[in-house]
């Protein structure tokens, strides 16, 4: 890859990466009002409004929920796209993240970080669910990745076949 084209791509991974965590980690917090949360008092008041049980949230929002439609499709919806991206820059930039599986580790660790986050200095709510479409999401962004190195594996295999 061209120097330069790998800058751009380094810094549109910053920049995407900085909005993700304004996203995830500030849409109920300022970035002023943080030291206020360092408070680790942790009641049994500090546990409601967390999910640990899997599929319990995206169950509730697609069959059960009794919220407008269009929140319940950004909420579900929009953990999938936020983390499409990631799946799809990070092996273009870093040649240790082609293989599936690398990606899902490191998909699912950057949620869990964000995940953890929240629940340790309260900047909103930790939901396992959130890990589950935010992996998926990674996944997503992987495929086109993966279907471009299934092509060229293909037409490599062809030349060589075809120049026996």
């Amino acid at each position: 890859m061209k120097l330069f084209m790998k800058i751009v791509l380094t810094l549109a991974f910053c920049l995407y990466l900085v909005v993700l965590t304004n996203q995830i980690l500030f849409k109920y917090v300022s970035p002023s009002e943080i030291i206020s949360h360092f408070n680790f008092n942790y009641n049994d008041d500090r546990w409601h409004g967390h999910n640990f049980i899997p599929l319990k949230t995206i169950i509730y929002y697609i069959f059960l929920a009794d919220i407008n439609l269009n929140i319940r499709i950004t909420n579900l919806v929009g953990n999938i796209i936020g983390f499409v991206p990631f799946g799809f820059i990070l092996p273009i930039l870093l040649k240790g993240f082609k293989n599936f599986k690398v990606i899902v580790i490191a998909t699912f660790s950057l949620s869990l970080t964000y995940e953890l986050i929240q629940l340790i200095f309260d900047f909103g709510s930790f939901d396992i669910d959130d890990l589950i479409l935010n992996t998926f999401g990674g996944l997503l962004g992987n495929l086109p990745i993966k279907l471009i190195q299934l092509i060229n594996n293909r037409k490599n295999h062809l030349k060589i076949t075809t120049d026996l």
